[in-house]
């Protein structure tokens, strides 16, 4: 019975254990733990999640220009991931959850209406990525 219930558990909450770690980031040290277990997946949307806390990465050097090399290198991998899969909603909710935080100075901030129109469509059906819902209202404006 006990086996049953376990794996009913696990069939109904899907959310992939790098949702789950990326969002519970809450130090330098566990940010860099996360590119280092996931910085060699081939997983368009955990690599997502890994360029953008390497772009994070910007906020703890010394240097405008190395801040800037920082974010900008990560702003044309995601740009990249995107121009290939323009329907991914991980790399959707990556960008906007980035260019609602970057300040307006650093000017990326072009596509979050088209973002917050795809991920509105997809927040209203019922789909394999559900679980990622609650992180998408709790951490954008949407």
């Amino acid at each position: 019975m006990f086996l049953i219930i376990s794996f009913l558990m696990s069939f109904y909450n899907n959310e992939p254990i790098y949702v789950k770690e990326f969002h519970e980031l809450n130090s330098k040290k566990k940010e860099l733990e996360f590119i280092e277990k996931y910085h060699n997946n081939t997983d368009v949307s955990i690599i997502a999640y890994v360029v953008s806390i390497e772009m994070k990465q910007a906020k703890y050097k010394f240097f405008p220009w190395d801040k800037l090399k920082i974010f900008n290198d990560g702003k044309l991998k995601l740009e990249e991931l995107i121009l290939d899969n323009p329907n991914n909603i991980h790399l959707r909710y990556v960008r906007l959850l980035i260019q609602e935080n970057t300040p307006s100075f650093l000017n990326y901030n072009s596509s979050i209406k088209k973002d917050k129109d795809f991920i509105n469509k997809l927040l209203l059906i019922e789909d394999s990525t559900d679980y990622l819902d609650k992180y998408i209202l709790k951490n954008t404006s949407l």
